[in-house]
């Protein structure tokens, strides 16, 4: 099937992946995101592809330490889920692949929001969403953890500009603003009309209602909304510098509030 859909194609983009929280069985994430990136290799090899590009996540990266996370940090040996593993592990397959001649390039998105699908995969997303309806009223801990925040149409473009200009073997950050969630929330209110009051929600007790709901998942076989390995994500700073696409592919994101705008016209649409 893979072969086919490939046939007479010069350009791969590879987006596929399981990017749930939780599995019954976690090996699902590696049949996934890395027998199934080997897979979709094989097949670009096979067929000629010119050039492939793979769809990551900055999480392969870990939390950052005193300097913003950039390309260049080696990837640590351990990771705090699943899916963050898993897609290191398809990015040394897409490397190997590279040394036998495949020319592949990486790009590395941080926290996505924007117009799309309502999913778990957008949950950024559903949570302003969920803002602008009265219905969100919590901010992890303390507030003060950092992430960096990326609308959609950037991502797209940085992809297309990976294509385009990125050299073999070479990994992209397409993210945006690094910002915390006190000022993800500012900016929210200041530009939704809605100024709600928010409660600030212990990282202990989120842990602990995490543990709850990962137990009831193993009984019901239902994923839970948040699992403890995800809670303990937001124990840390994920700051990002994405001057190399900046400066290699030419990628210029939008600001988050500029980002923001257009996803609340178009919930409200």
């Amino acid at each position: 099937g893979i072969n086919r859909a490939m046939k007479d194609c010069r350009q791969v983009y590879h987006l596929a992946a399981f990017a749930s929280v939780w599995a019954k069985d976690s090996r699902f994430f590696y049949d996934q995101n890395v027998q199934g990136t080997v897979n979709v290799l094989e097949s670009a090899r096979r067929e000629g592809v010119k050039k492939f590009v793979f769809t990551s996540t900055a999480g392969v990266f870990g939390p950052s330490g005193p300097e913003p996370n950039t390309e260049d940090k080696p990837l640590p040996l351990e990771h705090f889920t699943h899916y963050d593993r898993s897609k290191a592990i398809a990015e040394q397959k897409v490397l190997e692949y590279v040394s036998g001649g495949l020319d592949a390039v990486i790009v590395n998105p941080t926290r996505i929001f924007g117009p799309g699908i309502l999913s778990k995969s957008n949950s950024l997303t559903l949570m302003i969403e969920r803002y602008l309806r009265g219905r969100w009223r919590l901010i992890p801990g303390n507030g003060s953890g950092i992430g960096n925040y990326v609308y959609v149409d950037d991502v797209v473009e940085c992809h297309l500009l990976a294509m385009e200009k990125g050299r073999p073997g070479q990994r992209y950050l397409a993210g945006g603003e690094n910002l915390s969630f006190n000022e993800f929330f500012k900016i929210l209110a200041g530009n939704s009309g809605l100024k709600l009051n928010l409660y600030k929600f212990p990282l202990g007790l989120m842990l602990f209602i995490a543990g709850g709901l990962q137990g009831m998942a193993w009984l019901t076989g239902r994923e839970p909304l948040i699992t403890p390995a995800f809670v303990r994500r937001y124990t840390h700073n994920w700051v990002v510098s994405c001057d190399k696409a900046k400066k290699e592919l030419g990628y210029s994101p939008a600001s988050f509030e500029e980002g923001l705008i257009k996803t609340i016209e178009w919930i409200k649409k």
